[in-house]
C-alpha cells in the first residue's frame, strides 16, 4: 500500500512499474519483474501480466458501450471467442455489470465508470495489479465491496497488489505492507501496525491522519498508549469496538457523560434562513424513453450552510448538480435562484477546466474572466496558492500534476470567480488528509461570509465532521436528510467509523473529537 500526500510520487511510482506508461524523462536504476528486467520483457506479457487502474476513469476508456470496453482488451490479445464470453460472463457477474451491458459508457457514473476500468483490467488475469487510488469515486458500500474483491483476489488468486489510496480504514489492514512516499523519497517502508506505532512515537505528527480511525482514538485515549505492544493498537472496526468496550469498563458511565454528544457540536451550525437555491418537484430524464434518473426531486439550500448529498453511484447525484447548475433543463418542475446570486460549478474530472499551459496562466485567465483587477488577482491568487499548497506548480502544466493537485486547482479557479453559491461534486477526491484540512478551512471561511455550499460526496467523514446539513439521494429523489448526528446515527453502512464503533456507548457520536469530549466530560465531571 502506498501513502503519502498529493504530489508525492505515488502515481508516477505506479506508472514506472507499467512499462507502457512510464513518463518520459530522466530516470536512473533498475525494474525487474520477476527477476528480470521490466524493459526487456515481451510486450504481450507485460500487458497481460501487469494491470493498472487510473486515477482518472475517463483516461482509460476508449469503446463507446460496457459490452466493447470490457472485449477490447481481450480482444486485442487475440483470445478465442469462447474465453471471451466465459471470461467476460464471470466479470461482469462479479461487479454487478449485466444491466449495464449495452450501456453508453457516457451515460455511467464516476464510479460505474471505475468498476468497468478494473474489470476490463482483471479479465486479462493480471498477476500484479497497480491500483491509483480505485475508490476515490465509489460510494461507501460499493468501495467496501470493491476492495473485498482485491483482498480475495490477493489471498486466493496469487495476485500481487499495490495500491495507492487515502481511504485508508478499509485498506489498510488488508495490507501487508506499508510505503510512505513524500517528495519522491521513501519515509516509511513496514507492516501496517509498525506504520501504526511508527507515526504513534516517532513519525512527523501529520503523519498520524493517515491512521485508521480505531488507532487513533487508541493514541488519544489509551492509557499509556505509547507503551502498549504494537498487537494490541487496534486497526479494524471490530478492534476497536472491543478496545472502546474494555476502556468504558474501566470508566463506568462515559455513555451517559455524553448522551447529547453530536447533537450539540452541530446544532449551532444549522442557522440557515434565507433561501438562495431550491428545486421543486424536479424530473429529468437522458433521453424520451430513458429512464428518471430524477423524480419529483425536491431540495432547499440556505445562506450559509454546508448541505451533503450522498447516495449509490449511479443515483443521479452529478445529474443533480448539473441542473441544479442550469447545464441541463429538467422536463418537469422547477428551479430557482435567488435574484442577485451567483454559482460556481466543480465538476467530478477536474481536467475539464484547463486550457492553458501552467497552473499560473490558468489562475491569471480565470480571474481576469472574473473581472478581478490586477491587484485583486494578485492578492487573491497568492491565497489561494498558500491555502492549496500550489505555489511551486506555477509553471508546471495542469495536465502533468498529480489528481489530487488537479483537483485543488480547479477548486481555486471555481473560487476566484467569488460565488454566492458553491455546487461542488465529488471535492475530497484524490485528496490527502492535509489538503482535505485545508479544504474545511476554506469551506468554513466562505460559509462565514455567507456563502452556501451543496457538495456532492461519497466522502462520510468529511460530511460528517463538517456539513451543518446531509441528505440521502435514492431512487431520483431525496429519502432522508438532517443534521450530521441525526443523518449517520440512523444509518448502518453510511456512518462514520466512530459511529460503528461507539454506537452503543454514544448513540451520536461520528468523529474522534465527539468520544474525546465524552470521555473529558467524564474523567472531569464539572
Amino acid at each position: 500500500m502506498l501513502l503519502g500526500p498529493s504530489g508525492g510520487g505515488k502515481t508516477t511510482l505506479l506508472r514506472h512499474l507499467k512499462r507502457e506508461l512510464a513518463p518520459v524523462g530522466r530516470a536512473s536504476g533498475k525494474i525487474a519483474y520477476k527477476g528480470q528486467p521490466l524493459s526487456g520483457l515481451p510486450a504481450e506479457l507485460t500487458a497481460a501480466e501487469i494491470g493498472m487502474v487510473f486515477q482518472n476513469p475517463d483516461a482509460q476508456i476508449v469503446m463507446d458501450t460496457v459490452w466493447h470496453e470490457l472485449a477490447f482488451s481481450m480482444e486485442n490479445m487475440g483470445y478465442p471467442a469462447a474465453v471471451m464470453r466465459s471470461r467476460l460472463a464471470e466479470i461482469a457477474g462479479l461487479f454487478g455489470l449485466e444491466p449495464l451491458l449495452y450501456k453508453p459508457v457516457h451515460e455511467l457514473s464516476g464510479g460505474q465508470k471505475q468498476l468497468l476500468n478494473l474489470a476490463s483490467v482483471l479479465l486479462l488475469q493480471p498477476k500484479l495489479l497497480l491500483l491509483d487510488e480505485p475508490t476515490s469515486q465509489l460510494d461507501p458500500v460499493a468501495a467496501r465491496e470493491f476492495l473485498q474483491t482485491l483482498h480475495r483476489l490477493n489471498e486466493e488468486m496469487s495476485v500481487t497488489v499495490i495500491i495507492s489510496e487515502h481511504r485508508l480504514e478499509e485498506v489498510l489492514p488488508l495490507a501487508d505492507r506499508v510505503l510512505l512516499l513524500e517528495e519522491g523519497e521513501l519515509r516509511f517502508q513496514g507492516t501496517p501496525r509498525d506504520f501504526v506505532r511508527g507515526a504513534g512515537l516517532a513519525l512527523h505528527p501529520p503523519h498520524l491522519a493517515y491512521l485508521p480511525t480505531a488507532a487513533r482514538l487508541f493514541l488519544a485515549l489509551e492509557p499509556n498508549a505509547v507503551q502498549a505492544p504494537r498487537e494490541s493498537i487496534p486497526l479494524t472496526v471490530r478492534e476497536g469496538k472491543r478496545w472502546l468496550h474494555s476502556l468504558a469498563e474501566r470508566g463506568p458511565g462515559m455513555g451517559e457523560a455524553a448522551a447529547d454528544t453530536g447533537t450539540s457540536r452541530l446544532s449551532a451550525s444549522a442557522s440557515a434562513s434565507e433561501l438562495l437555491l431550491s428545486c421543486r418537484e424536479v424530473t429529468f430524464r437522458y433521453s424520451k424513453e430513458g429512464a428518471e434518473v430524477l423524480k419529483k426531486l425536491s431540495l432547499s439550500l440556505y445562506r450559509g450552510e454546508l448541505l451533503a448529498v450522498m447516495g449509490g453511484n449511479g443515483a443521479g447525484k452529478s445529474t443533480l448538480l448539473h441542473v441544479l447548475n442550469g447545464l441541463l433543463k429538467p422536463q418537469r418542475g422547477k428551479v430557482t435562484l435567488a435574484k442577485g446570486v451567483t454559482s460556481g460549478f466543480l465538476a467530478q474530472n477536474p481536467l475539464l477546466y484547463f486550457s492553458y499551459d501552467t497552473v499560473q496562466e490558468e489562475l491569471q485567465q480565470m480571474a481576469e474572466y472574473a473581472g478581478l483587477s490586477k491587484e485583486e488577482a494578485g492578492r487573491e491568487i497568492a491565497r489561494l496558492l498558500d491555502i492549496f499548497r500550489l505555489g511551486d506548480l506555477l509553471l508546471s502544466h495542469p495536465h502533468d500534476i498529480s489528481g489530487g493537485q488537479q483537483q485543488k486547482l480547479a477548486l481555486a479557479m471555481v473560487m476566484l470567480l467569488g460565488p454566492g453559491i458553491l455546487l461542488l461534486d465529488e471535492p475530497t477526491k484524490g485528496l490527502d488528509p492535509g489538503a482535505k484540512e485545508r479544504l474545511a478551512a476554506l469551506l468554513g471561511e466562505l460559509r462565514r461570509q455567507g456563502v452556501s455550499i451543496l457538495l456532492v460526496t461519497h466522502d462520510i467523514e468529511f460530511a460528517a465532521r463538517y456539513a451543518s446539513r446531509c441528505a440521502m439521494l435514492f431512487d431520483g429523489g431525496i429519502t432522508s436528510e438532517g443534521t450530521p448526528a441525526e443523518f449517520f446515527s440512523s444509518n448502518y453502512f453510511y456512518t462514520t467509523v466512530v459511529n460503528r464503533m461507539a454506537r452503543e456507548l454514544l448513540p451520536q457520536a461520528l468523529t474522534i473529537e465527539d468520544v474525546m469530549n465524552a470521555w473529558s466530560a467524564f474523567a472531569s465531571p464539572s
